[in-house]
């Protein structure tokens, strides 16, 4: 899985959104088994705990559980991990937008810029 994941931005939710990502696409589906905690931390290159704080995280929302002994699992509710996701797409897109403006461009130049982008 590649992470990368940007160091000027807090790193456990950085790592809830990316599980989101791969659940709301359903890359990962409802009752799979998630990588562990370990593995999660190491493939990322991060701590442990940071991954620990952000499966915490994803529990608390009803995304993914755990079973004791077992790992980490997603819920059934994956509406909800699409949620988060549209929220974030939305929160993201209203930033840009809001650079954009501050920048001088209005609508017009910034929906051209948008057109003429190439995805890599």
């Amino acid at each position: 899985m590649d992470w990368q994941l940007d160091k000027k931005r807090p790193i456990c939710p950085q790592i809830c959104e990316k599980l989101c990502v791969l659940i709301a696409s359903g890359e990962i589906g409802a009752g799979e088994r998630l990588m562990s905690v370990r593995e999660v931390a190491s493939d990322a290159g991060v701590t442990p705990t940071t991954v620990q704080k952000s499966f915490e995280q994803l529990e608390q929302q009803g995304i993914i559980f755990s079973k004791r002994g077992s790992g980490w699992y997603v819920s059934e509710h994956i509406g909800i991990a699409k949620d988060m996701l549209s929220t974030l797409i939305r929160a993201k897109t209203v930033d840009y937008l809001n650079d954009m403006q501050a920048l001088g461009l209005d609508k017009k130049e910034i929906i051209q810029i948008i057109k003429d982008f190439r995805y890599r």
